[in-house]
């Protein structure tokens, strides 16, 4: 059976982190939508010199070419069991494009978890997140830290923290998060697909709320 679920969450709450946990026990692919538009530019791709286009003159990339990204992407065989879409849709325009672009793989979004967590928390995880200059590999100074102070351990770079991740940033990116998705929060949960989990739990507390949901909602 065909599954297609929608990641929600704001910046660090580890949604990243549970969607690869996820998708490793469902075998269900993990769609990031800001990789797969850098993937799409970087290889030059038509609907990538597309996405260009708006991009070079500041303009935002229309729907239609976001999901025809989303549609190629998910024509892959390792999409065959479904996918897990995190970054898009954003808007309920969009989610309403997303759910006719499924029919064509005769499927539809069956669930929307939900990842919450305090603000506080989010602005002091990021705060403390460190990012490799080689390959990006990501640390944590508290949770995760290097084995040696500012080295990467896999390839010996230097560890820089991002504009993102300074903690002015993250607090308007937090806000910016919730006030652009509300909207769509509110149309998963009118359609009784939203499910919120709380993310200020550990890692694998997380996972094992996200996988027992899952299972209740398949099982509707």
């Amino acid at each position: 059976m065909t599954r297609y679920l929608v990641l929600l969450g704001p910046p660090g709450v580890g949604k990243g982190t549970q969607a690869k946990i996820i998708s490793e026990r469902t075998g269900l692919a993990h769609i990031s939508s800001g990789d797969l538009f850098r993937e799409n530019l970087k290889n030059q791709t038509e609907l990538g010199k597309l996405a260009q286009t708006y991009m070079s003159r500041g303009e935002l990339v229309p729907d239609d070419v976001t999901i025809g990204m989303i549609r190629e992407r998910l024509s892959r065989p390792d999409c065959k069991a479904g996918a897990i879409l995190d970054g898009f849709p954003r808007t309920p325009t969009q989610a309403d494009a997303l759910e006719a672009m499924l029919d064509e793989f005769n499927g539809h979004v069956d669930a929307a978890p939900f990842i919450t967590g305090d603000e506080d928390v989010l602005v002091e995880r990021l705060g403390d997140r460190w990012t490799c200059r080689a390959n990006g590999h990501i640390y944590n100074q508290k949770s995760n830290p290097p084995r040696e102070p500012g080295i990467c351990d896999f390839d010996g770079s230097e560890l820089y923290q991002r504009e993102d991740d300074k903690p002015e940033t993250v607090k308007r990116r937090i806000h910016v998060y919730l006030e652009q998705t509300s909207p769509l929060i509110d149309y998963y949960r009118r359609r009784g697909k939203l499910i919120e989990i709380d993310g200020m739990q550990t890692i694998e507390q997380v996972t094992q709320a996200l996988v027992s949901a899952l299972d209740i909602q398949s099982s509707l």
